[in-house]
């Protein structure tokens, strides 16, 4: 090299800056949407890609799922509730050539459809809507702003609205609410528990009245229950029929 002269030299690195120029290597998931003197040619890779130097231009694309997180945004929902929302966006080019064409910048170009969308569609939302019914809402966004954005080649798969920040008055009247509604299902399950056990126990009286052995058998049952209890004094009930005996054989002597 120290002999060579110096424009050959030249040459030579001139070259290998033009060979590294016009070498591009493409990852599996990147595009090169190309342009020849300002005239699109296509895109190309992955793989090994020739570019020819000052001649060809190229802007590189990524086809990868994207996560874009959408800013909260101050909403007013249709039964006039002031609430902030923001929502996470998932989606992926499909065209990249069109995603470079058509559109100026894409990403930007979909994060402000994504937010305008969210307003609108939240808007025209009850709030209790939009908390109970939220995979409908997010199927409605999903559906509009991939309407908007199919002509940029690109594909939105999903989207999620991810937090719903209410007013703190708002959020002590759901709670009061919440405490009722759990207090009125209380309410229902003891009045149906006792219902259930009025029943039982006129089935019980109907059956006992029926056969008036199961009334002395249910009369030791206690009297068992009772001796097992550690009591200083015991009370024992007599019978009905016990002192009817009784009281028969007294108005018989009477007479």
């Amino acid at each position: 090299m120290m002999g060579l002269p110096i424009w050959m030299i030249f040459v030579i690195v001139f070259g290998i800056m033009i060979l590294a120029m016009a070498i591009q290597v493409v990852r599996e998931y990147d595009r090169l949407v190309v342009f020849r003197l300002g005239k699109h040619v296509g895109a190309r890779g992955p793989g090994l890609v020739l570019i020819i130097p000052f001649v060809e231009r190229f802007i590189k694309v990524s086809t990868r799922l994207i996560a874009m997180d959408v800013p909260p945004q101050d909403v007013i929902t249709r039964d006039n509730v002031s609430i902030k929302v923001n929502a996470v966006l998932y989606f992926r080019v499909i065209d990249p050539n069109r995603a470079v064409l058509d559109v100026e910048d894409f990403l930007f170009a979909t994060s402000q459809i994504a937010q305008t969308t969210l307003r609108s569609v939240l808007g025209q939302a009850e709030l209790d809507e939009l908390l109970a019914q939220r995979e409908r809402i997010n199927d409605k966004l999903q559906n509009i702003i991939d309407t908007h954005t199919d002509p940029w080649g690109i594909k939105v798969g999903l989207v999620e609205v991810k937090h719903v920040d209410l007013p703190p008055e708002m959020q002590r009247a759901m709670a009061r609410q919440a405490e009722a509604e759990r207090e009125r299902r209380a309410k229902v399950i003891h009045a149906e528990g006792e219902l259930q056990a009025s029943e039982k126990l006129a089935e019980a009286a109907r059956v006992m009245s029926q056969d008036p052995i199961s009334v002395q058998l249910r009369y030791l049952q206690t009297l068992t229950e009772i001796a097992s209890e550690h009591n200083s004094t015991t009370i024992f009930p007599l019978p009905i029929d016990l002192i009817k005996i009784f009281l028969d054989s007294k108005d018989q002597k009477k007479v």
